[in-house]
């Protein structure tokens, strides 16, 4: 059951995720495999995806000397966070950009309790090509618009800093059937 790098992406279509998370299922009697896999543009929202699979969360530490290891302890507990529980967001759109120079992964989702706090968030993803580290951040938005907006603007190397996250009154989970995803912002290509 792993976290992939998929090299071929840049080449597809724009924005496209990168990381694949692929879990594979042996039968020994039968000497047969099935798999399920499943492009996600953060490596800890394949983690997700993979323990929620029945694979051990010890079992699928990413490689440190693979990618660019996180910058500082606000990146590693965000990381954690998504990866142990993801099930309270659905994505709705993301967009990966390996440009040299801005090497960025922006994701928004879609809070699954309706009575959440900042109902939209967008996670951003940023790789310092100097130190050869990167960052994770969450911020919070009342509105889709709002949160694609401020992730057109981060494309486009216009969007002002992410505003907080609201803090929950009292934290409650829904369970619940994730509803249809966020529609893309207008105008992004290469």
């Amino acid at each position: 059951m792993p976290v992939l790098f998929d090299r071929t992406a840049t080449w597809g279509h724009p924005g496209m995720p990168q990381g694949l998370a692929v879990h594979l299922q042996r039968d020994h009697e039968k000497r047969t495999f099935s798999f399920e896999k499943v492009p996600l543009p953060l490596p800890a929202m394949a983690q997700f995806w993979l323990i929620h699979r029945g694979c051990p969360h010890d079992a699928i530490g990413l490689d440190l000397e693979l990618g660019p290891p996180p910058a500082d302890e606000a990146t590693r507990a965000l990381e954690r966070r998504l990866a142990d529980d993801g099930d309270h967001y659905a994505m709705g759109y993301s967009y990966t950009s390996d440009d040299p120079d801005d090497m960025v992964v922006v994701v928004a989702l879609r809070a699954l309790d309706e009575r959440a706090p900042s109902p939209f968030r967008v996670v951003v993803e940023e790789v310092d090509t100097d130190t050869w580290t990167h960052t994770l951040r969450e911020g919070g938005f009342d509105t889709v618009g709002e949160a694609l907006q401020w992730c057109d603007d981060r494309l486009t190397g216009e969007a002002g800093p992410l505003p907080p996250v609201r803090p929950a009154a009292a934290a409650s989970r829904l369970a619940g059937v994730a509803k249809a995803p966020a529609p893309r912002p207008p105008g992004r290509s290469r």
